[in-house]
């Protein structure tokens, strides 16, 4: 964790990795649930344009966490129920990667779930 992420990522975030899908397009399930740390802000934005769709995004997620994809889900605080629906989290509809500026230690990603 770089020096700058040490103060400002304080907040345990679940996150469940979408396991994938099968031939019959079902899904795979989840990883088991990790905590991370983050910050956070909801509402931050009330479209997404350049993803072709147009989403609310419920919550923005700040984490040097490099593993988060569309299709996971993730959960303000900790959870240690292996269903991520079942404890409340929601689903990641995109990441944005932005670079470690100060220390170029770890960059920085942007998760936005929506609703």
């Amino acid at each position: 964790m770089s020096s700058l992420a040490i103060w400002s990522y304080t907040a345990p975030c679940t996150i469940w990795k979408s396991l994938g899908k099968d031939r019959d397009n079902q899904a795979l399930g989840w990883s088991a649930p990790l905590v991370i740390m983050a910050d956070y802000q909801g509402g931050l934005s009330k479209r997404i344009g350049n993803i072709g769709a147009e989403l609310v995004v419920k919550n923005t997620i700040w984490s040097e966490y490099a593993e988060a994809e569309t299709g996971d889900y993730i959960l303000i605080g900790e959870s240690a129920d292996p269903d991520p629906i079942a404890a409340g989290a929601d689903q990641v509809m995109q990441v944005i990667r932005y670079a470690d500026t100060f220390n170029r230690q770890a960059d920085d990603y942007a998760i936005l779930t929506g609703v």
